[in-house]
């Protein structure tokens, strides 16, 4: 056989493989709604950026008649490409080639993609559209599940893992997005559920279907599983692309700066904050006040909304937004809005990202105190990213120690006992029996806030004019030469 025959019945090969599992079931994603795994990654992904790996790979499988079965790429596409020009790894799994289920070598060919993005420090993106693990391959497919989860842990905080869901991902399909940084998800595409309605039905007997089980709704905005929502998949990739535009691409690098802008001129903070520390108000148009070009990027907008965080610019720079929400229970913490603060400081923190804090907090829902004080302790103290605390209104209590400098803006009352009731309600009482209120002059004494905030224009230039110089490898190192010298 010639090489110029060899060529021609490899592209041949190529040529049927791009059709995944065939014209019929290409037919039938498209009737969902949905679009086929290499439409996704072309979407994604810069034009004609994306490079294939272990395209021609298949199954070994012989039980059950599956060695009379071809299954192209095994039901998944692997490769590399860019996002506004830069390297990113991704994986696709693909619906029409049996229902996107994973057996050995489909989990061999993740994996290998994950360990080529941990090698070359570069973000994972995986889009996630599998009915789970493959029975015909018994414990080989839960084994290859083991593999991925390994390499999702491994992974954690070394670089961003962003999974994408769009289809019924059930049992083991939806473990491994629960280890990533950011879950994507679209209304009436996304499921996500560890088992399905007919084992509800049979176990507990109860008639539930799955978008009430697992739709991208009840992830968004009950569990708090998924951390962007979209009404379509073209706005989730949206989404995606501009998520990647925030963040580094590994824990060894800073994010890309860009060029300064001034925030929006319609937008005015003395406007946006009321005098009276006892009216609400959106803390996000106080973030859209002081943020590059007011590009505010919120993260689980849906879930525990009395508290905001997300990510925005300043002076060019990426920084991280922790924001109690005076809109939402007064801003009060429970444990929900705790955990997403909590894990989002976590992100931050292994990214080199500065946290900017804005206190209003009137105090902790009952019950949810202690739960909710020790897991933001917990993430707060051993961070070793920049941060900035700005407090305003009535911070209580431990919600006054999050950050290496406090700023004090007008109008704020730190309270140091317990609250019950709400700021924003008619009657608040302190339950310490002596004063637990602080006056200003008395905190300033203390020192336990290092400056004071006449007026907005110089809140705005105080918070402008933080930019932190130290990433989380300098501050190691700063601390390690510190022991070293005692």
């Amino acid at each position: 056989m010639s090489l110029k025959r060899n060529v021609l019945d490899l592209r041949k090969r190529k040529e049927i493989v791009l059709q995944g599992g065939g014209e019929e079931a290409i037919k039938k994603q498209a009737a969902m709604g949905k679009l086929t795994a290499r439409e996704r990654i072309e979407a994604i992904l810069d034009k004609d950026s994306f490079h294939e790996y272990d395209m021609f790979v298949e199954h070994q499988s012989k039980d059950f008649d599956m060695d009379k079965k071809v299954l192209h790429g095994d039901g998944v596409i692997i490769g590399t490409g860019t996002i506004y020009g830069e390297p990113v790894c991704i994986y696709a799994q693909d619906f029409t080639v049996a229902g996107g289920s994973l057996g050995l070598m489909h989990a061999r060919k993740i994996t290998k993609i994950m360990d080529h993005a941990l090698k070359m420090r570069v973000p994972l993106i995986g889009i996630n559209d599998s009915g789970g693990a493959r029975i015909q391959e018994g414990v080989d497919s839960l084994a290859g599940y083991g593999e991925i989860f390994f390499r999702n842990t491994q992974a954690s905080g070394v670089i961003p893992q962003l999974s994408v869901i769009l289809g019924p991902c059930a049992g083991g399909a939806v473990y491994s997005p629960a280890l990533t940084d950011f879950v994507f998800v679209v209304e009436n595409i996304s499921k996500m559920f560890i088992t399905g309605p007919n084992v509800i039905k049979t176990v507990l007997g109860e008639d539930i279907s799955m978008e009430d089980l697992g739709g991208a709704r009840v992830h968004a905005e009950t569990t708090g599983n998924a951390h962007f929502y979209a009404l379509s998949e073209q706005e989730c990739f949206d989404q995606v692309k501009r998520l990647v535009s925030f963040i580094p691409w590994n824990n060894q690098e800073r994010a890309k700066v860009v060029e300064p802008k001034e925030p929006s001129a319609m937008l005015n903070i003395e406007q946006v904050v009321p005098a009276d520390p006892k009216q609400p108000y959106d803390v996000r148009d106080v973030i859209r006040c002081i943020v590059d070009d007011s590009d505010f990027l919120e993260i689980q907008e849906l879930w525990a909304a009395n508290i905001v965080i997300g990510f925005g610019r300043m002076a060019g720079e990426t920084v991280g937004f922790v924001a109690n929400q005076p809109m939402v229970l007064a801003g009060v913490l429970d444990c929900d809005s705790a955990d997403k603060a909590a894990r989002f400081i976590r992100f931050c923190d292994s990214f080199n990202i500065p946290i900017i804090t804005l206190e209003d907090m009137p105090g902790y829902l009952p019950l949810a105190q202690n739960a909710a004080l020790s897991e933001l302790f917990a993430a707060n103290v051993p961070v070793c990213a920049p941060g900035l605390a700005v407090e305003r209104g009535l911070p209580f209590c431990g919600s006054t120690d999050m950050g290496d400098v406090s700023h004090l803006m007008p109008c704020v009352h730190p309270w140091v006992g317990c609250v019950t009731g709400t700021l924003h309600g008619a009657d608040y009482v302190v339950s310490d029996e002596e004063t637990a209120y602080v006056k200003t002059p008395e905190v300033l004494a203390m020192t336990l806030i290092d400056l004071l905030c006449d007026d907005a224009k110089e809140a705005d230039r105080i918070c402008r004019e933080f930019k932190p110089v130290f990433t989380k490898e300098t501050y190691l190192q700063f601390m390690d030469d510190l022991v070293r010298q005692h």
